[in-house]
């Protein structure tokens, strides 16, 4: 035993809450180099803290200062922020003083964007690994795909999400989903305007986890097009197996003849693509129609286990 968890990284989750709580399920029953430290969270009837202690996970309900005065605080190598926008300054502050690595779930935009199979290796010597938001780590791959096989001028995403997976953290940063999501579109997605909008769908029962981007752009034909989003899916899909095409790329083009002006980008002739995509959960905690939280959970253990077998490496060399 003590063989196999020197071959693991040590992690600890700050927040309690169905993301950190989904995301310590995942990295108990799948991961084999991270080993969980503790789940940390601010309300002493937490479900999630409860859940963890029937795992055996330790746990504490003093939110930062708990974390701080854990016994093996020393040993642990990255730290999952699931809290929210506003908490995560002062979490990365503590976490940066420490010398210890955070993976940050919240809109914050602190470290840089990282979106795992689009800029993942670039960044797995940061400090702190900002994962954009559930919508940008659904759309923004779709958005790189096209980008590296064409130019685009302007891409815009919707994402569609059951309002019953979004709990008080999602509603409460709204405008900082809105405002990174946009942002991480033109620095990882490469376009070089970009939009994000939220729709929070109160239907019953609760619907899949939806995004729909759309893409301006010039340079490739549609087959091109076409297969380098399917690879990019199908890469995606390897981490979040429920992320898939509803149907097929649909195209439009647009030439001298019908040419379309968009606010901030002027007159465009080229190609629009739409794409729609649907992120069903793996149900590991979350119910399944909350594809919007496993995506994130999802991206965020599978950018630590990059972290982690690097640390590994350097640890063995």
């Amino acid at each position: 035993m003590g063989g196999e968890m020197a071959s693991r990284i040590k992690v600890e989750i700050i927040g309690s809450g169905n993301i950190g709580t989904d995301l310590m399920i995942k990295i108990l029953r799948t991961s084999r180099v991270l080993e969980m430290g503790a789940l940390v969270g601010i309300d002493p009837d937490s479900e999630g803290l409860a859940r963890a202690q029937r795992f055996g996970v330790p746990t504490t309900d003093r939110g930062l200062e708990g974390l701080l005065a854990m016994p093996d605080w020393q040993d642990v190598g990255i730290v999952f922020d699931a809290t929210s926008a506003a908490a995560h300054q002062r979490h990365s502050e503590a976490c940066a003083i420490a010398g210890k690595v955070m993976i940050d779930l919240t809109p914050a935009a602190i470290g840089p964007y990282v979106i795992p199979e689009v800029n993942g290796d670039s960044h797995l010597d940061a400090a702190n690994v900002n994962l954009v938001t559930c919508g940008g780590q659904a759309t923004i791959p779709i958005v790189a795909a096209v980008s590296r096989v064409a130019t685009v001028p302007y891409a815009e995403i919707v994402s569609s999400i059951a309002s019953r997976s979004a709990g008080p953290g999602t509603r409460a940063n709204i405008d900082e989903f809105t405002q990174t999501t946009a942002r991480g579109i033109e620095i990882v997605g490469g376009a070089k305007k970009g939009k994000a909008i939220i729709v929070l769908n109160p239907a019953e029962p609760p619907v899949m986890m939806r995004g729909t981007v759309y893409t301006l752009s010039q340079g490739a034909s549609e087959q091109e097009i076409e297969r380098s989003v399917e690879e990019i899916v199908s890469r995606v899909n390897a981490y979040v197996p429920g992320y898939r095409l509803k149907q097929k790329v649909q195209f439009e083009r647009f030439g001298s003849n019908n040419p379309i002006t968009i606010p901030g980008v002027g007159v465009f002739e080229g190609i629009k693509s739409s794409i729609f995509l649907e992120v069903e959960g793996a149900a590991h905690y979350l119910p399944a129609y909350a594809g919007n939280l496993d995506i994130m959970t999802s991206a965020g253990l599978r950018i630590a286990e990059k972290i982690a077998a690097r640390k590994l490496a350097q640890r063995a060399a």
